[in-house]
């Protein structure tokens, strides 16, 4: 990969192409605005398109994050990344693991290219300290053909102090990040996404050794080494009236939250998490 700029630089769809095309990703898409990449890709999954589609974009008028709470960044200041994947028959078990995985490499990837310390806020953030660069959205598409997952990434890479959605964001240019290179981030965040996604996919047919096994409690070690959830006093929202608080204890082999709270310890797949302390 080429040396990366120190400035800003917006999205380059040729350059990105050749940077992670073959493999897992036989077609990457870049477009200068859209409402939402993963709406886009739903689409196309229920329209019949295959597996290891990307679409990319500098501006989306329309991006969502969990609970449908709308996500929105002027133009050239963030980046936004979707991926189409069809795993197939015996993986759907396993699909808490796919945005816990993704995060698992937007974070390597920004320590790699950017030179941040980011780390991971269970199950689809990730911060540098207590302070949000990226979000991550899984959504399972069913389809004429089977379900299909669609993974969306938003990176904060441009923004300014006011131009901050929220106070407790940030972005790579407020943290001095060694490149704001779009293309770069994209590209090192695909590369390291699929090294870990084909890890995923060969577990189901390693399960008949026990293996598998082995393979989900490496990836929740990979993760619980990156993860400032867990030893923290936590608040997991489960809906409008009900959360639960509690110490992270742990990150399961199933990439559950364990969390022991005041009537004993639980085990959590989903929910919105609040640091608390």
């Amino acid at each position: 990969m080429e040396a990366p700029a120190s400035g800003p630089a917006p999205l380059d769809g040729r350059r990105l192409a050749a940077l992670v095309t073959g493999g897992r990703w036989q077609r990457v898409g870049v477009v200068e605005q859209t409402g939402s990449t993963n709406a886009d890709l739903a689409a196309a999954a229920r329209a019949g398109a295959p597996d290891g589609i990307v679409l990319a974009t500098g501006y989306q008028s329309g991006g969502r994050g969990r609970l449908n709470r709308r996500w929105t960044a002027p133009p050239g200041t963030s980046l936004a990344l979707s991926m189409l994947l069809r795993p197939g028959p015996g993986t759907l078990a396993r699909w808490s693991w796919l945005p816990l995985l993704t995060g698992l490499a937007v974070a390597e990837s920004l320590r790699r290219a950017a030179e941040v310390p980011a780390l991971l806020k269970w199950p689809n953030d990730v911060l540098v300290g207590d302070r949000k660069l990226c979000g991550i959205l899984a959504e399972r598409i069913d389809t004429p053909t089977g379900p299909a997952c669609v993974i969306g990434v938003g990176i904060n890479t441009d923004l300014t102090e006011e131009q901050l959605p929220v106070p407790w964001a940030t972005s790579l240019a407020l943290l001095g990040a060694r490149t704001r290179d779009q293309t770069v981030v994209a590209a090192t965040v695909l590369r390291a996404f699929e090294l870990l996604y084909a890890e995923w996919l060969d577990a189901p047919a390693a399960r008949r050794d026990g293996s598998a096994a082995a393979v989900d409690a490496a990836f929740a070690a990979a993760y619980l080494n990156r993860c400032s959830t867990v030893g923290r006093e936590v608040r997991v929202v489960l809906g409008p009236d009900e959360s639960v608080t509690g110490r992270a204890e742990a990150i399961d082999a199933d990439g559950r939250l364990v969390v022991r709270t005041p009537t004993g310890t639980r085990a959590f797949s989903a929910g919105d998490v609040v640091h608390l302390r």
